[in-house]
């Protein structure tokens, strides 16, 4: 009698054809990505004829919310959004490279923007401090700058908004990305450390889980958290705060993770550089205007904005430091807009409100990612 029974198919006799199916996509995938570059090369020697840049972020935030919007899963948006990022930025550096100043070192929280902004497809240079991401964009040895604006916990970076005030730069994009530090040292404990080091803003980000495990170390603000942990790998005294990303680059131990005080910490990015940037249908524009410290004066600011029904999302106020003339404080006020400055009915409420100002500066209008 003959047995009929086949042997239970096995783990790999199940994944063969699902397997063999992947292949074959990723073929397809590789030679549709080359078609995509090719046309992106095509496009290229347009903008070249017409000495138009190659970075457009109108155009770039155009097509992720397309993708986001045309998903139909299983995949994420925001996995989308983070391939097609990829996908543009390497397409985008074969028309020319992308030079991007940022503060440094490499593993800083600003390279980790730089990336979100423009893809891992760019030439980054770290600076040393925000100054100097200022200076190197204006001279042109890079094409953009990328500088932390605002934090969620720690509130706006000041030298940030003071230089903003008179640079020729305009701002081109923004960029958001959650800020978490860690604690590292050279031998993975705390043995021995009589120093912590940071940036003084993460320092006040992890104010008070600091206090609480380890109130008696001395706490030394740094240049910058990437700074921190190359001090920590080059002194076994120094426990450096900085990203997973900057232990990794360092070869550093972390001691603890994600130590910032509050748990959905994150930090806005403005990129900045020469380029004026089209609408490109949500977008955002930063001012900044001046006015005497006077009954009413702030009320009129905000006049031209409500007649004209264009919303204001970010108010805020330092002092002008000069106090030229009389001696009367004066302010100056940094005003986020929904819109372009294009729209018409943004651009009535700044053609009111320039007249209102003793000082008046649009920083730039942008994308909303």
């Amino acid at each position: 009698m003959t047995d009929n029974t086949q042997p239970a198919p096995s783990l790999d006799d199940e994944l063969k054809p699902l397997r063999d199916r992947i292949d074959t996509l990723d073929q397809t995938i590789i030679r549709l990505l080359n078609d995509r570059a090719g046309v992106a090369l095509e496009v290229g020697e347009v903008k070249k004829r017409y000495n138009a840049p190659a970075f457009r972020p109108e155009r770039e935030a155009e097509v992720l919310r397309k993708i986001v919007a045309g998903n139909p899963g299983p995949l994420r948006g925001d996995s989308l959004h983070f391939i097609y990022r990829e996908i543009m930025s390497a397409c985008r550096a074969l028309e020319n490279t992308t030079r991007v100043a940022f503060l440094g070192p490499v593993g800083t929280f600003s390279e980790a923007a730089v990336f979100a902004a423009f893809g891992k497809s760019v030439e980054g240079q770290p600076c040393a401090s925000i100054d100097e991401v200022f200076r190197a964009t204006e001279a042109g040895t890079a094409d953009y700058g990328v500088v932390p604006v605002e934090n969620s916990t720690e509130g706006v970076v000041n030298r940030t908004l003071d230089l903003l005030l008179h640079t020729p730069l305009r701002i081109s994009g923004e960029v958001e990305i959650p800020v978490h530090h860690n604690l590292m040292t050279r031998s993975g404990n705390m043995d021995g450390i009589a120093r912590i080091c940071a940036h003084a803003q993460a320092l006040a980000q992890c104010a008070t889980w600091l206090s609480t495990h380890y109130p008696d170390i001395e706490r030394v603000p740094v240049a910058s958290n990437a700074e921190a942990a190359r001090m920590a790998r080059d002194d076994a005294s120094v426990a450096g705060v900085a990203s997973a990303a900057a232990a990794t680059n360092f070869g550093v131990h972390i001691v603890a993770r994600n130590i910032q005080d509050d748990p959905h910490n994150s930090t806005r990015f403005a990129v900045i550089g020469t380029l004026d940037t089209a609408p490109s249908g949500r977008d955002q524009t930063s001012l900044v205007v001046s006015t005497p410290n006077i009954p009413g004066a702030v009320h009129k600011l905000l006049e031209p904005l409500a007649r004209n029904e264009v919303s204001m999302t970010r108010f805020e106020s330092r002092p002008n430091r000069t106090r030229v003339g009389t001696g009367v404080w004066t302010y100056y006020f940094y005003i986020d807009i929904e819109g372009h400055q294009r729209d018409p009915k943004v651009a009535a409420a700044l053609a009111e409100l320039r007249q209102l100002c003793g000082f008046f500066k649009v920083l730039g209008s942008y994308p909303l990612t």
